[in-house]
């Protein structure tokens, strides 16, 4: 409780610092994992980086469809952790557990069904189809136990813990790190596994995860703990849940089919020997770019607690004040960031690939969308905010403005009809998040939002 008094009473900015460095830390972790898993798949073949790649935009889409309980989640753990009310914030964390294990095992089941789909829509043939169907089936075992992780997570950083997520999804990320690479390269009389060995390392670690979390939560954490009579997802609690993170759910699916037809305009942007090259440096971008997501996510999550604790306490004026907060400590990040980008960007692209032409394809573009990682950072961070009060049907409608009027069609006529290449549709990509941000910051800065009820 006290903690909870200093969230609500101290002073702004050193309180958003301080929300935001243990999820920074988490971040950085998981990255590191992700980064690590494509430079690994870059010591095997062009094939194996498509195939991690192509899992972690799945993994994307299903960590946006767990936000149909996370965001609730987060939501309505703040606003009643801010009016005090203990006992029904947790009654919210045992029924977001409870959905997320329901929305895990649908998650894999479409992953399951959809994975030779989705390799042949990025017109992936023979054994590189093979090894992406195999390598998706796999990984999506560990989204079942991915769901329940990221819903008490969600929980706890709603009632201000933001260090036990850090510690438990910090295990989660050096776990995997570990068993990939004693699975990949083999040690002593262990043969190497490939490819396998990276998909293997990566569910050992999420399952693992998802244990130690549970146990964490059952032995109670800050006021939260796992009662088995509490475990449902029928009542009032689960409705309110799915009444938040619905929309946040549908922008994630809907976001990210999106995003797959911009996957497939990229499949397409060279013919022959060049395209996977393509493909494999758009996988590279992506994953180095994902860097500038680190302190986004992190800044935009204290943001989103503060939100819904002051809402909960009555001071609106400390919320609105509070998402501000968070983009301005962010952006400076993001500036930063950017730089390197722009500096490094071949250095980069050498370190992640052994071929040559990866590099050679990717260096150009992603120098230019060095400078758009400032809108980046600061419509994640506005999103989050917004979130964080309840208010999950605007950016619904902003994602779905930036990505299928800006993005798709910018990328599919000056990628693909005018030949630009992946600098065009990199292009695109930039236009999207640039009008995004100028969107919700008018939104943002209006403060009619702060009225939202839960």
């Amino acid at each position: 409780m006290n903690e909870r008094g200093h969230l609500l009473e101290g002073n702004l900015r050193r309180t958003v610092l301080l929300l935001a460095l243990p999820v920074l830390c988490e971040q950085v972790l998981s990255f590191l994992v992700g980064f690590y898993d494509t430079w690994l798949s870059g010591r095997i073949s062009a094939e194996a980086t498509a195939a991690v790649g192509l899992a972690a935009y799945v993994g994307w889409l299903a960590s946006m469809l767990f936000g149909l309980v996370a965001t609730g989640t987060t939501a309505l753990v703040a606003r009643h952790w801010g009016a005090g009310e203990i006992g029904l914030a947790n009654r919210v964390t045992n029924r977001s557990i409870a959905l997320a294990g329901l929305a895990g095992l649908g998650v894999y089941g479409l992953v399951y069904l959809l994975a030779p789909v989705m390799a042949g829509l990025l017109e992936m043939q023979g054994e590189t189809a093979r090894i992406v169907v195999h390598y998706l089936r796999i990984d999506g075992i560990g989204h079942v136990v991915t769901g329940m992780t990221l819903a008490a997570a969600a929980a706890m950083r709603g009632a201000g813990n933001m260090r036990t997520p850090m510690f438990v999804l910090g295990f989660v990320s050096v776990l995997n790190v570990v068993v990939s690479s004693v699975l990949v390269f083999g040690v002593g009389s262990l043969p190497g596994w490939g490819i396998d060995g990276i998909v293997v390392g990566t569910l050992v670690a999420r399952v693992g995860g998802g244990l130690l979390m549970l146990l964490v939560l059952v032995r109670g954490v800050g006021g939260l703990r796992l009662v088995p009579g509490e475990l449902q997802v029928r009542g009032e609690t689960g409705r309110r849940i799915l009444r938040i993170g619905g929309p946040a759910a549908l922008d994630g699916l809907l976001t990210w089919t999106g995003q797959f037809l911009f996957l497939m305009i990229i499949a397409r942007l060279e013919s022959g020997g060049r395209s996977s090259s393509t493909f494999a440096a758009h996988i590279i971008g992506v994953r180095v770019e994902g860097i500038t997501y680190l302190p986004a996510v992190a800044w935009g999550a204290a943001a989103a607690t503060l939100v819904g604790q002051s809402l909960g306490a009555g001071r609106r004026e400390r919320a609105w004040k509070a998402g501000h907060a968070a983009a301005r400590q962010c952006g400076i990040l993001a500036v930063v960031i950017g730089l390197v980008f722009l500096v490094t960007a071949p250095e980069l692209f050498t370190l992640m690939h052994s071929e040559p032409e990866v590099a050679e394809i990717g260096t150009r573009p992603f120098r230019v969308i060095a400078f758009f990682q400032l809108p980046l950072a600061l419509s994640i961070v506005y999103v989050a905010a917004l979130r964080g009060a309840g208010e999950t049907r605007f950016p619904l409608v902003v994602n779905l403005l930036g990505v299928y009027a800006v993005r798709l069609p910018v990328a599919g006529l000056a990628g693909l009809v005018y030949g630009g290449g992946l600098m065009a549709a990199w292009i695109g990509m930039g236009a999207d998040v640039t009008f995004r941000t100028g969107l919700l910051l008018v939104k943002y800065c209006k403060g009619a939002w702060v009225h939202t009820r839960v």
